[in-house]
């Protein structure tokens, strides 16, 4: 299978970002898209709703669907996910992308953005999956995907923003059970996560020092298209990181990512060095 052609593809937090550019680059192979966000009015420091997305995906060769949808809320999640099958007629690749981001110490944490970054980021996760898993069962290659990093357990990812680590690898290990529990399923379940950071507005409005050595989510939607085309039972529980999965399929100049050209590309959170890198990118899994 070389694209998404007719595909039904389920992405969350699909708004702006991340999100956004995998609905566009599945809908250019005319993939079927739900776009779930809460975004429905635009935010005078955000760009993007799950209408001007959908307009998008339009645009670009895709059929839309807009449904606004708060994933702190599972009913809310269950209500989507018959939406989407009722309109798609079912369901090949979920994609978890939404997250909720607040670095800072356990001091400067309070509880409510703890609880925020954990049903947001690995309850829906965990929800959206189980609320998928009746029609990915009957679906075509069936896929699911979720934007969060490699396990890596060094103190440094741990001790500066312990809330926000924690909710990140609430998500990965979702990646590692489901993948053992869904393989006899045929469903494949991977991660996959930026080697360097990306240009969206978390990065922007959080850390501006970082947009020069950043790359366009472009690279994470190519990445993202890479895998989902592959044999689903084939290709499942590893952890992949965007450069990884591209040089993978034979591209060795990554120049037009690059926010800033005339700066190299960092190093993103989670990632300790280029020696681990190979390892965290599923080399020898299957």
């Amino acid at each position: 299978m070389s694209n998404l052609q007719g595909k039904r593809l389920i992405v969350t937090g699909a708004s702006r970002g991340i999100g956004r550019a995998i609905a566009l680059r599945a809908a250019e192979d005319g993939a079927k898209v739900a776009i779930v966000a809460k975004t429905q009015e635009p935010h005078p420091k955000l760009d993007g709703t799950i209408y001007s997305v959908s307009e998008e995906v339009e645009r670009a060769g895709g059929q839309a669907l807009p449904i606004a949808t708060d994933l702190r809320d599972a009913n809310a999640i269950a209500s989507m996910v018959e939406a989407a099958t009722a309109v798609f007629g079912g369901i090949d690749i979920l994609v978890n992308n939404a997250s909720a981001i607040f670095r800072a110490p356990t001091a400067g944490t309070p509880i409510e953005r703890f609880d925020l970054m954990h049903s947001v980021n690995v309850r829906a996760t965990f929800a959206c999956t189980s609320a998928c898993l009746p029609h990915l069962r009957r679906g075509v290659n069936p896929h699911i995907l979720t934007i969060s990093p490699p396990l890596n357990l060094n103190p440094r990812w741990f001790a500066p923003h312990l809330a926000y680590t924690l909710s990140k690898y609430g998500m990965s290990l979702c990646v590692l059970g489901h993948s053992e529990e869904l393989r006899s399923d045929g469903i494949a379940v991977n991660a996959l996560w930026p080697k360097t950071p990306i240009a969206t507005a978390a990065v922007a409005n959080l850390s501006p020092d970082r947009l020069p050595r950043s790359r366009h989510p472009g690279i994470v939607a190519d990445a993202a298209h890479a895998i989902l085309v592959r044999d689903a039972r084939h290709c499942t529980g590893n952890f992949y990181l965007d450069e990884e999965v591209l040089r993978q399929e034979g591209m060795t100049d990554f120049r037009q990512y690059a926010f800033d050209p005339n700066t190299p590309p960092g190093l993103d959170i989670f990632l300790d060095d280029d020696a681990e890198l190979s390892q965290a990118a599923g080399e020898g899994g299957t």
